[in-house]
This record gives C-alpha cells, sequence and structure tokens, in this order.
C-alpha cells in the first residue's frame, strides 16, 4: 500500500543537488515502482500541490510527476476567457479529486518556446513563498513513463509552467531562484 511521504524543504541540501538520472533497467522494480506510487499519494494528500519531483522526496532521481489537475486548470481559465462565468458556476470544481498522474523519468526537453509568460509560483519544498516568475509558454519533453515506455509531451501555459518547476528540480534549482516579484500573501 502506497504511503505518504514527507516533503524536503527548503534549506536542505539535497533540493540544490542535480539528480540522477535512472537506469531504464530500474524502472520496473519494487523500490521505483513503490517510489512512483508514494510519490502520487503524497501528491494526492497534499493540497495546493500539482506536481512533485522525486528530490522533493529525498530521492535524488530524474522523475517527477504531475496531475492531471493542472491541466483542468488551463482548461478552467480557457473557459473564463471564452465565456463571462455566471454566479452558478460550482465554487467547489478546484477540489481535490482523484487526479490522474503523469510520471516523467529521465526528462529531456525537446523544444521550448521562446515567449515567455510570467506567472505565480509556489513550491511544496518552499513554504509560505510565493513568486511570479517568468516560463517558457510552451514545452515539449521526452521521457520515460513508469512502464518504461517513451513518450513525448507537448504542453502550454500553466501545464507548461508545472513542468518546467519540476524540470528546475531536478537541477538543483529552486522557484525562488527565479522570481521576479515575491507576492504578498496578506492580501488575498
Amino acid at each position: 500500500m502506497a504511503k505518504i511521504l514527507p516533503i524536503v524543504k527548503e534549506p536542505n541540501k539535497s533540493l540544490r543537488q542535480r539528480a540522477k538520472e535512472l537506469p531504464l533497467s530500474e524502472i520496473s522494480t519494487a523500490r521505483v515502482q513503490k517510489l512512483i506510487a508514494n510519490m502520487k499519494e503524497t501528491l494526492k494528500n497534499t493540497p495546493n500541490g500539482v506536481g512533485l519531483a522525486a528530490p522533493q522526496v529525498g530521492e535524488s532521481l530524474r522523475i517527477f510527476i504531475v496531475s492531471e489537475e493542472a491541466q483542468e486548470i488551463d482548461h478552467q481559465e480557457n473557459l473564463q476567457k471564452k465565456e463571462q462565468l455566471n454566479e452558478t458556476k460550482n465554487p467547489d470544481s478546484r477540489k481535490k479529486k482523484n487526479w490522474k498522474y503523469y510520471v516523467f523519468i529521465n526528462p529531456a526537453v525537446k523544444k521550448i518556446a521562446r515567449k515567455k509568460l510570467a506567472g505565480p509560483e509556489g513550491c511544496l519544498s518552499v513554504t509560505d513563498k510565493y513568486g511570479l516568475v517568468k516560463r517558457n509558454e510552451k514545452i515539449t519533453v521526452q521521457a520515460y513513463d513508469e512502464h518504461g515506455k517513451k513518450f513525448i509531451r507537448g504542453a502550454s501555459n500553466f501545464f507548461a509552467r508545472v513542468i518546467q518547476h519540476e524540470l528546475d528540480h531536478l537541477e538543483g534549482t529552486l522557484f525562488i531562484d527565479k522570481v521576479d516579484e515575491y507576492l504578498d500573501q496578506s492580501k488575498t
């Protein structure tokens, strides 16, 4: 049974190290499969989290997961842009659901847009700090899933932001290293 793992917090030195590539022959091992299951369970039980990298749970491996909730956030933002939402919109639409999780093992950026968008970010490993970070609008990544199957995935907007944030974790970089402006949470 999967368990919730403790999330490593800044200034833990493990967050500042480049994660090691996982040998493909180890993807199907019980240890790696258990790690992935535990990461999914951890993210599922973490409010406001949509992505989690292995270094955030103390494993220096090039693995991260992203909740399909990131795509839903993009979808909802697109709906809001297309139509003025009326008051009957369900305010509980972003409650934690049983989201599907996309697993990225040994990810490599294949293509990245030049255009950057500033957007708010926070991090499960950096408590009580939020800021505006410029990220590339679109990204295409090649990686392996939890079954060892190679895939290529493109993403844009918020989903692309989450992928880039998690890729940074694999390089030992935190969003606070890229913040243009911190956001005051007392006004929200």
